[in-house]
């Protein structure tokens, strides 16, 4: 019988009530597909920062890596000034497990309504695989402002190549800059990743750019693209600007089956996707090392406001924990939780405030591990 050690890490607002339901609904599959689980709760999040100023250090994070998955509520509270959470906790594990695929299935369940008129789950169902690593969040970047030194100055003016007659020294007070960096290496093996899990399902692969405009960065991606599709001539490929696959998203999703994109499209994309999908509750996501320490989540934030009111939807924390499963190997029972998830959709057995019905969380959780129970 397999056993699996898990970290947790609830973390804020709405996490550890949603990530309660995962672990149940996770436990439930482990006795009925016969294997074990056992967590590991770690308190990694804003209660601890504010009370002892620290995030995650080295030490905690040596041993995340002795363990194959992460299982994460959200991260962030309002009492913490925006981006020291997520920066501190969330991207640092990302960059310390290089966990440079972030997965986003796109999938819109039987029960569940889309915004997108006359579309049906046969018209959604698309995975986004988006470069996690790199881009314009490798955190590169600055301000200069006059009276700085000219080195400031002359990064400046070489950054943006400021060939118009304007002097920063004079006619400028302040600028901002932030330097978007991908590498050869970095590129390929998100790429190849994608064309790999597009030959699992219908060999059809679209690339997300803005290379008619940001030329020298994404030029260099979608040259990347189209070496490695040498590899797999049986995938058929296909290039969008990021402004046009907005569009594409919202008229015809059912030309898309798995999507690759660098980070900061990505991110803005993925966000579109949990819409026409039924809405953030909905959505899973998880940081990928085909090779090493994964984490998944649910993409929703911490939610604050609603905080111990037992009214949060657990089904993307749920789903996230399907992924998990399916990471160690357990591809029976990950697909028997998102069956169970979709039962319970279809057959409106219990649901959120978000999705029409009044159902609390765990209620939700307890409808799902019965569903589980009937169809094994």
């Amino acid at each position: 019988m397999s056993s699996y050690k898990i970290p947790v890490i609830p973390g804020d607002g709405i996490g550890p009530e949603v990530i309660a339901e995962g672990e149940k609904v996770i436990e439930t599959a482990a006795d009925l597909f016969g294997f074990t689980v056992s967590w590991i709760d770690l308190p990694i999040g804003a209660e601890r920062y504010l009370k002892t100023g620290k995030l995650i250090d080295e030490e905690e994070l040596k041993e995340l890596s002795r363990y194959k998955a992460i299982y994460l509520g959200a991260v962030g509270d309002p009492r913490v000034e925006p981006g020291i959470l997520e920066k501190g906790i969330l991207l640092k594990i990302r960059f310390y497990f290089d966990q440079y695929i972030n997965l986003r299935p796109v999938k819109l369940l039987n029960g569940v309504e889309t915004p997108i008129k006359n579309k049906k789950p046969e018209d959604i169902d698309f995975l986004v695989v988006r470069e996690n690593t790199e881009d314009f969040y490798v955190g590169i970047g600055g301000r200069a402002k006059k009276g700085r030194t000219k080195n400031d100055l002359e990064l400046a003016r070489e950054l943006y190549n400021i060939k118009f007659g304007l002097d920063i020294e004079h006619d400028a007070d302040e600028i901002a800059y932030q330097i978007g960096l991908i590498t050869k290496e970095g590129t390929r093996r998100v790429i190849k990743y994608a064309f790999e899990r597009s030959m699992e399902r219908k060999k059809n692969l679209s690339s997300v750019d803005k290379a008619n405009v940001l030329s020298d960065i994404y030029g260099f991606w979608r040259g990347i693209f189209n070496e490695v599709s040498k590899d797999y001539p049986d995938v058929k490929t296909s290039f969008y600007f990021v402004d046009a696959i907005t569009m594409w998203f919202v008229k015809n999703p059912e030309w898309f089956d798995v999507i690759v994109t660098p980070n900061m499209f990505g991110d803005i994309i993925t966000d579109l996707g949990a819409m026409i999908q039924g809405g953030m509750g909905l959505a899973p996501g998880g940081n990928i090392n085909p090779k090493g320490t994964s984490m998944f989540e649910p993409i929703h934030g911490s939610a604050p406001k609603y905080k111990g009111k037992h009214v949060s939807n657990p089904i993307a924390t749920i789903w996230a924990g399907s992924m998990l499963l399916d990471t160690l190997g357990e591809k029976k029972a990950a697909k028997s939780i998102l069956d169970a998830i979709e039962q319970n959709l279809s057959q409106r057995i219990a649901l959120t405030h978000d999705l029409g019905g009044s159902s609390a969380t765990n209620e939700v959780g307890d409808a799902i591990v019965n569903i589980l129970k009937e169809m094994n």
